[in-house]
C-alpha cells in the first residue's frame, strides 16, 4: 500500500483539530499528500537480501514523483490533481497510466506494489470510523475503507490517522477472504523545512493462510543537507 506504500506515507500540518466523520478524516489524509512540497533522496531496501534501490522522491504541484535510477530507470508519477489520483509510469521518455490489471505488480521487485503507490484506497467511497488507537504513543483515528470494485489486490484497508497531524501513520490491507496480506507503518519521521516528513516506512507482505511475514521492505529517506 503510500502502503502502504503508501506507500509513501507523510505527516502533514494539522487541517482539522478533531474530525468528526470518516469522510473528513480521509479528506485530511488526501490533502496531507497533495500539500507537500519537498525533495528527498533515499532508497528501498529488501529486509531479507539487503538489496537496495536508490530513490528520489519529489513532491510538489500536487504530484509525487518516485525516480528510480538503477537500470531500467523509471519514474512513477502520482497525479493528485484528479479524484481519484492517477498513477503513471515513465520509461524511456514514454509515459503511460498504470492499468488496473497491473496494480498488484511489485515495484522494483520489492514489497511495494503499484496499488500502494497509487493511493487508490484513499478515494474509496463510504469510509467507516472504527474507533481510536495509538501508533508510537500518538492518538489516531482508525478508518476502514472497502474496495467498491473487483480490481486491485485489496478488498479492504484499515488506516490509522494521526489526530494531531491528519497524516496516515499505519495501514493494514486485507484480501477478499478478510485475511491480512499487507502492513505498512511509518517508523521514523524527520523535520524538513519545519514540516514533518518521512524518515522510514516499513512494509510487510503476509501469507493470508498463516499470517506469517513473507517479505519486508523499508523505504528510508535521507536527512537533507542544510543549505
Amino acid at each position: 500500500m503510500k502502503f502502504i506504500i503508501l506507500a509513501t506515507l507523510l505527516l502533514a500540518p494539522c487541517l482539522h483539530a478533531a474530525p468528526k466523520t470518516a469522510e473528513e478524516i480521509m479528506l485530511d489524509v488526501r490533502q496531507s499528500y497533495a500539500g507537500q512540497n519537498q525533495k528527498l533522496q533515499g532508497e528501498l531496501r529488501d529486509g531479507d537480501s539487503g538489496r537496495t534501490e536508490p530513490l528520489e522522491l519529489t513532491m510538489g504541484n500536487q504530484a509525487m514523483n518516485f525516480l528510480f535510477t538503477n537500470p531500467p530507470a523509471e519514474t512513477i508519477r502520482l497525479d493528485l490533481n484528479t479524484s481519484p489520483a492517477r498513477l503513471y509510469q515513465v520509461r524511456n521518455g514514454t509515459s503511460r497510466q498504470v492499468p488496473a490489471s497491473q496494480l498488484g505488480n511489485k515495484v522494483r521487485g520489492m514489497d511495494f506494489n503499484y496499488e500502494d503507490l497509487s493511493l487508490a484506497f484513499l478515494y474509496w467511497p463510504r469510509p467507516q470510523l472504527m474507533g481510536e488507537g495509538r501508533v508510537s504513543a500518538q492518538k489516531c483515528w482508525i478508518v476502514r475503507v472497502m474496495n467498491p470494485g473487483k480490481e486491485g489486490p485489496y478488498y479492504a484497508v484499515d488506516i490509522w490517522v494521526h489526530q494531531a497531524s491528519g497524516g496516515a501513520a499505519k495501514m493494514a490491507a486485507y484480501d477478499r477472504s478478510s485475511k491480512i496480506i499487507k502492513r505498512y507503518e511509518v517508523t521514523k519521521i524527520q523535520k524538513v523545512n519545519g514540516a514533518n516528513a518521512l524518515k522510514e516506512l516499513r512494509v510487510e507482505t503476509l501469507d493470508p493462510a498463516t499470517g506469517k511475514i513473507q517479505g519486508r521492505t523499508y523505504m528510508k529517506m535521507n536527512t537533507p543537507a542544510k543549505p
